[in-house]
């Protein structure tokens, strides 16, 4: 399996994790890089290239289709032009982080009245927090105590593109469902969810179906190569489809909570919308990116995907992940 294919599968691995647990994913933590869960992927990290660049603004980026270079001026001017703006990151990854900080930051410097930042990372009942902090209602270490930020959950990326939006005076979207109620989607399913009051359902957003094509595809062939990889014999399951349909149940609920947040944050002219999120969401028209162009088919939507590979050149696994792929090594 290739870095690409370690960072989606661990990923879902996390995915998997919060989605039964209830429990806040911890992005800054190592995934497991493999089935063996002793094996982090900061143990299988090679060392920076002598000649990679050092400057994050020129680390190598291509078009996901074409494959030709994109200078950086070239990707922020494109990025501030659009309605939204998907990060697909790597959890974890500091020098992926950096990179999304500063095309946000540029973009900002661009865009100082109208951009705005969309977070996967906060749930819809912790935008309070994220505003008092923002208005200066309360401080660092209070935000930090209300919206159940550590160091794990809030890498310094993360807390970089909260700051300057913070400085610029910019909204911060807390975008995702809270996972109490993700949890009952692969637990109960949507009925539940769809009886519960108008104040709890402002919280998250059911999907009326289910994203199908290769986003399906991807997810199930994932999660049930993890449920091999735990078998006895290493062969898949018969039960696939009873194991993984309640995860999947989920991550369309995620997909589809992110997307309205979004689509609302374009429809008050918060443009462009620069969220950042989990890779998997959005690669190769993932459902988050479905979604969002079913909800603003008019919208100009931008999808830039980090690679943890240390590569010169768009690879064969990269090609169509993204609109831009910028690689950011392993």
């Amino acid at each position: 399996m290739n870095n690409a294919k370690h960072a989606a599968a661990a990923t879902l691995a996390a995915l998997a994790f919060a989605i039964a647990t209830g429990c806040q994913s911890t992005p800054g933590k190592p995934q497991p890089a493999s089935g063996n869960p002793g094996v982090q992927a900061s143990d299988v990290r090679q060392p920076m290239p002598a000649d990679w660049p050092r400057d994050i603004r020129n680390q190598p980026m291509f078009d996901g289709v074409s494959g030709l270079p994109i200078a950086w001026q070239d990707l922020v001017a494109t990025a501030a032009s659009a309605d939204a703006v998907i990060i697909g990151e790597m959890h974890g990854h500091e020098q992926g982080l950096a990179v999304a900080a500063a095309l946000f930051d540029d973009i900002l410097a661009r865009k100082p009245n109208t951009a705005s930042l969309a977070m996967e990372f906060f749930e819809r009942d912790e935008q309070n927090a994220l505003d008092d902090y923002l208005t200066g209602i309360t401080d660092e270490d209070a935000f930090r105590k209300a919206a159940a930020r550590t160091d794990g959950n809030y890498p310094p990326g993360h807390r970089a593109m909260v700051e300057a939006a913070k400085s610029a005076n910019r909204p911060v979207i807390a975008a995702n469902a809270p996972r109490r109620y993700v949890r009952i989607a692969r637990t109960e399913g949507y009925d539940k969810l769809a009886a519960l009051t108008p104040i709890q359902r402002a919280l998250f957003e059911i999907p009326a179906s289910l994203t199908t094509g290769g986003y399906r595809d991807r997810f199930y062939g994932l999660m049930g190569g993890m449920a091999a990889g735990h078998s006895e014999d290493g062969s898949e399951p018969a039960d696939v489809e009873a194991m993984v349909l309640p995860f999947y149940r989920s991550q369309n609920m995620w997909d589809a909570t992110m997307a309205d947040s979004i689509a609302r944050a374009i429809n008050q002219g918060d443009t462009p919308v620069v969220h950042v999120v989990g890779q998997f969401h959005c690669d190769h028209d993932g459902g988050l990116v479905t979604r969002l162009r079913t909800l603003k088919p008019r919208a100009k939507v931008l999808v830039v995907s980090m690679s943890g590979e240390w590569s010169k050149q768009l690879t064969a696994d990269d090609k169509n992940r993204a609109d831009v792929v910028v690689y950011v090594g392993e």
